[in-house]
């Protein structure tokens, strides 16, 4: 089945959402299935781009802390870092070795370099950053060198070091070539860019993805900030609460996950308020067809 936001507003993806809030309503987090391995795992995860690179000042990291401890009281595991975020996975490790909840996260890394030795090394770091013999996710982060480290990613799953491999962007531009390695290779995830003010993967990525078997994760589903921070200032639309959405960043969120080629989506905090709100997002109906076209007129997109 092809999943395109087209077909979604032509009746065929609007009964897959409606089907999807029926049997996902109530206050429990919603999970999804990833294709290559039948693993369920939860829609709203959290991203530690800017946000976690921070010192080690109590009163820097305490809200982080505060941050991860509600993540998993909402039933959440998805942490996303990266070598490219500054100090975010040394936070990330200590934060989780010293509340011992290790176990409760589902890490999600990178590597950013080129060269397979220096891949291999960059990724032993990363593992020592994060106080852990293994992740849950390895992503090749903005497609550099992949060729170079899919074979290392493919031995390290095969000797547990790593769960899953993957491959990411964030930019319109880059769509092409993400395409391109989508099919040239088999991946356990991708992560692109998606919101409600850039759609440019519905046309071709995300039914890849589902044709695939590759489970997406979202960043950027705010439209980098941008567009959440142009809403904040103009009231909700009153039909918000018909899908028991309270802001406008829940909205956006739920406008991401009424696609069913979505995973999980990983927006970045460092406020245990704006977690606390976003993980709203993850219960409760979804928008239906006409709700999505609504909110696409409201914002312009």
């Amino acid at each position: 089945m092809t999943l395109t936001r087209a077909g979604f507003l032509a009746g065929a993806g609007a009964a897959m959402i409606a089907a999807t809030a029926r049997a996902q309503t109530g206050g429990r987090m919603q999970q999804r299935r990833i294709p290559s391995s039948g693993e369920m795992l939860p829609v709203i995860g959290v991203g530690t781009w800017r946000t976690f690179d921070v010192g080690r000042r109590p009163e820097e990291r305490a809200p982080l802390a505060e941050v991860l401890r509600l993540l998993f009281e909402a039933g959440d595991s998805v942490i996303d870092t990266s070598p490219m975020y500054g100090a975010a996975e040394g936070v990330v490790g200590d934060l989780l070795a010293n509340a011992g909840t290790r176990d409760k996260a589902f890490i999600a890394t990178k590597v950013w370099t080129s060269g397979r030795a220096a891949g291999v090394e960059q990724m032993t770091r990363s593992l020592q950053l994060l106080r852990t013999d293994r992740v849950e996710l390895m992503q090749v982060h903005n497609l550099l060198d992949w060729r170079a480290h899919l074979p290392t990613l493919r031995a390290w799953k095969q000797e547990g070091r790593i769960r899953y491999l993957g491959i990411t962007h964030y930019t319109d531009s880059a769509h092409d070539e993400l395409e391109a390695v989508l099919r040239a290779e088999r991946w356990d995830f991708v992560q692109l860019n998606y919101a409600a003010d850039d759609r440019a993967v519905e046309r071709r990525l995300l039914p890849l993805a589902a044709e695939r078997g590759t489970a997406v994760i979202v960043n950027q589903p705010f439209g980098g900030g941008g567009l959440l921070r142009r809403l904040s200032s103009r009231p909700l639309p009153g039909w918000a609460g018909e899908i028991g959405c309270t802001s406008w960043a829940q909205l956006l969120l739920k406008f991401v996950l009424a696609n069913p080629a979505v995973t999980c989506v990983v927006p970045g905090t460092s406020k245990p308020e704006h977690l606390r709100d976003n993980v709203q997002a993850g219960s409760g109906p979804l928008p239906d067809a006409a709700q999505l076209r609504r909110l696409v007129a409201e914002i312009g997109g």
